[in-house]
């Protein structure tokens, strides 16, 4: 690849220098990613927050890390893998919001490297700072607009993009351990999100069709031996998943809640134009016409090489940069906004970039096909239904396969290529982070902007230590504290939208779901939170707190108001919480803009 360094050099010297040389590589990668991640949360995470979707995934690894057991504590329309994965969050020191957010983006900056090593077939440690900088520009720009925080669909990407880089080591240099532990990640994905479903399938598939598991296979002892181990590190989280909650005889349950959530098949991103071709001449969709015209012309270009000698090179790469030219012109028209459809537009430029790479090398893409595959299994989504968290590994695959398909050409003095290489490396990491910056400045996720984010939620609770929001949003999360410390109880809720809660006051759910969601009832939810009422009548100690303002008017900085009537109107999505609220017998109370029930805990 003409943005990475040549590989090692090998020779009399090199068992001297390789060691060194080797060990100081991958230090700098390391420290970049570690640098990178802490970064982009002090300058872009940390501003911003809403009480929804920021803490959920959270509020299910505090539940697990307390005992529960999935499916049978806890409703979930979804596996909760990533509940089990997000304990680690609460593991580590510092304010848990903030660390949170730095690993999810540890997350997506791995999966990006694991990506581009299987794209390129490079060793990280022979990258040069052409690539490493592309990769890093990748890594912002898969977040993109998103909220830096802890979520499923970036677990199933890190999983699968891991697990595949493992596997793949694995099986090339004859290593078990990295074999086993990448079969262990890919397995893994499934239960983080169903969309991932076919990792593993395309993991065993992968297993059993390499050369290296092919040879002697039904002939000898070693091979059937070999493929014990393995198949076992596929299914580990399977059994683990499910062997907990079967113990909790919550298999039946589990059935009901992961059948009974609504479908999603990705029409929207496979529809892009096939249901109108006239939009292939309509921007943003005709960016891919462009990207196929430039693809189709280097293909003809490459079977043709033969003649086209020297100046068929040149027109190669000139068709080249044509190719990087769309996949940038779409990065910056689509605004990092789900409805200008950047990120299906880089989805299908990628399916164009695969065959012309496989017209030209003679040689199928597979690991810019798993990128795709990953592309579209991200896509697959209730409130996202677009790859946008993969946007960045989609527009480098393109660009790499389109790389890979040019013919050679005299190489210029090394020090040229470096200072090429470091240039656009540089060029890609500041122009992605300025965007990304930018954008968020603008507007947080359902959040204000930069300028009006003044509230420091640490001064509230100090797991949200260096979070800046609205002030707003920062009286609607103080009166939460307040409220819980007025009414103090062994078991609260806090209904509909305040996942977040649990986790950043410590408190105990005792509903089966932290965000009633419509879409996230599923099964006999709305019986078992009616029948969760009943026992808390009976029990007493609770504090059930309703809120009166929407999530919408938060986004918007307010109005929050300093007190409510006791009988406010209280914001509900399907008639539960008005249901909850009449059948809850404890004492009515009110706090700031909250509507309360409160059995305080009897005495003895």
């Amino acid at each position: 690849m003409e943005v990475a360094s040549p590989p090692l050099p090998t020779g009399p010297d090199s068992a001297v220098v390789r060691p060194s040389r080797t060990v100081l590589r991958l230090s700098l990668h390391v420290a970049w990613v570690l640098a990178l991640a802490v970064a982009t949360e002090l300058r872009v995470g940390r501003f911003g927050f809403h009480p929804s979707d920021q803490g959920f995934i959270l509020a299910q690894a505090w539940r697990v890390l307390h005992g529960e057991v999935p499916h049978s504590d806890i409703i979930s329309a979804r596996p909760l893998g990533s509940a089990f994965l997000h304990v680690v969050d609460f593991v580590l020191p510092g304010p848990l919001f903030f660390v949170s957010s730095v690993l999810s983006m540890l997350e997506i900056i791995l999966a990006t490297i694991a990506f581009a090593v299987l794209v390129t077939r490079r060793r990280v440690r022979d990258w040069g700072p052409g690539l490493t900088g592309l990769t890093a520009a990748a890594s912002l720009l898969n977040l993109n607009a998103f909220p830096l925080m802890a979520w499923h669909t970036i677990d199933g990407i890190f999983l699968t993009a891991c697990g595949a880089w493992a596997l793949d080591s694995g099986l090339r240099n004859g290593k078990a351990w990295p074999r086993r532990l990448g079969l262990v990640l890919l397995g893994t994905a499934v239960f983080v999100k169903q969309s991932f479903a076919p990792v593993p399938v395309i993991a065993l598939c992968w297993l059993l069709s390499h050369p290296s598991t092919r040879e002697g296979a039904f002939r000898t002892g070693r091979w059937w031996r070999r493929l014990a181990g393995d198949l076992p590190a596929l299914g580990a989280f399977l059994l683990f998943y499910f062997g907990i909650v079967a113990f909790d005889g919550g298999l039946g349950a589990m059935a009901e809640q992961l059948t009974g959530g609504l479908p999603a098949y990705g029409e929207r991103l496979l529809g892009l134009w096939v249901e109108n071709p006239e939009t292939l001449l309509l921007p943003p969709v005709r960016g891919l016409t462009f990207f196929a015209i430039a693809g189709v012309l280097l293909a003809l270009l490459m079977i043709f090489r033969d003649r086209a000698g020297l100046t068929g090179a040149v027109l190669a790469r000139l068709l080249l940069l044509a190719g990087v030219a769309v996949v940038v012109g779409t990065v910056v028209d689509g605004h990092f906004t789900g409805a200008s459809r950047w990120a299906d537009v880089l989805w299908w430029i990628l399916g164009v970039a695969l065959p012309v790479n496989w017209v030209v090398t003679r040689r199928f893409p597979r690991m810019g096909a798993l990128v795709f595959a990953t592309g579209f299994m991200t896509s697959l989504s209730w409130g996202n239904d677009t790859p946008t968290l993969f946007t960045g590994t989609l527009a480098l695959t393109a660009v790499l396969l389109l790389t890979d398909a040019l013919p050679p050409m005299p190489a210029p003095p090394r020090r040229i290529r470096l200072a090429g290489a470091t240039a656009a490396g540089l060029v890609a990491v500041l122009a992605s982070g300025w965007a990304v910056v930018a954008h968020h400045d603008e507007a947080a996720y359902l959040d204000m902007a930069h300028d009006k984010l003044t509230g420091d939620l640490g001064t509230v609770t100090p797991s949200m230590r260096g979070i800046r929001t609205n002030p707003g949003t920062f009286t609607y999360v103080s009166q939460i504290r307040d409220c819980v410390s007025r009414f103090p109880a062994a078991r609260t809720a806090v209904l509909p939208d305040n996942p977040f809660a649990y986790p950043a006051f410590g408190l105990r759910n005792p509903f089966p779901l932290e965000w009633p969601l419509p879409l996230e009832i599923v099964a006999d939810a709305p019986q078992r939170m009616l029948t969760t009422a009943d026992d808390l009548n009976r029990d007493g100690d609770y504090l059930v707190l309703f809120q009166t303002v929407s999530m919408p008017t938060l986004t918007k900085g307010g109005p929050v108001p300093a007190e409510v009537a006791a009988d406010a109107p209280i914001f509900d999505y399907l008639g539960l919480e008005d249901a909850l609220r009449s059948r809850l017998t404890g004492q009515t109370v009110t706090c700031g803009s909250f509507i309360g029930k409160w059995a305080p805990r009897p005495r003895s």
